[in-house]
């Protein structure tokens, strides 16, 4: 009976091990782009092909987005003076929607350079008051008297300012525009022409009110 009981477990072992022989064999020969190495290569397949497209940008659409970055968040700090220190409702709500554009910008730009490996722009970093470091910024100096004022006055020193300040959001995505590769980018550029242009012309009539 003991030995009935070995042979048993004996034929069980080996018809055990030949169906995972069969699985083996059959793996390696159907499966070549579902299983075992190639499986791994086809599950990796998509992550290379994100790294291609996130790829498709230039030294270019960096600088644009690293300068844009702390070029938007001057504009949201300029913009929300606005809500306690102006006297104009124009002026008031023409602040508002700036921060309703840029906001969503600053996120979608800061998501583009991490995605290429690149450094985001800390806030409240040397740059954001440079002043001569990116076309419109306003400097220190400047940023000091827009907070020193409210009123009528905080409204002829804001209009002032940000007409500047746009005219350089303007220049940065002209030169996107045309040397840049990463087409979002380039795509945002354009909006940022159109949008801050019409602010522009906006703030120039409300200046002279």
């Amino acid at each position: 009976m003991s030995a009935h009981r070995s042979l048993i477990r004996r034929a069980a072992a080996v018809a055990a091990a030949g169906t995972v022989a069969i699985t083996l064999a059959a793996c390696g020969a159907g499966g070549d782009s579902s299983a075992g190495h190639d499986g791994h290569t086809r599950t990796t397949q998509p992550s290379a092909s994100a790294s291609v497209s996130q790829g498709q940008h230039n030294a270019a659409d960096v600088s644009f987005a690293q300068g844009m970055i702390p070029h938007h968040r001057q504009a949201v700090e300029m913009a929300e003076l606005a809500v306690s220190r102006a006297a104009s409702e124009q002026v008031k709500r023409l602040a508002g929607e700036i921060r309703k554009a840029q906001d969503p910008e600053i996120r979608t730009m800061s998501g583009w350079l991490t995605s290429w490996g690149e450094q985001v722009p800390q806030a409240g970093g040397s740059s954001e008051h440079a002043g001569h470091s990116m076309s419109g910024m306003m400097t220190a100096e400047e940023m000091k008297e827009l907070q020193g004022v409210s009123g009528k006055a905080f409204d002829t020193a804001f209009l002032r300012m940000m007409v500047k300040h746009h005219e350089g959001a303007v220049e940065m995505a002209r030169t996107e525009q045309k040397a840049g590769a990463h087409q979002p980018a380039k795509d945002m550029a354009g909006a940022i022409i159109a949008s801050q242009t019409a602010e522009i012309t906006e703030m120039n009539k409300l200046g002279k009110n």
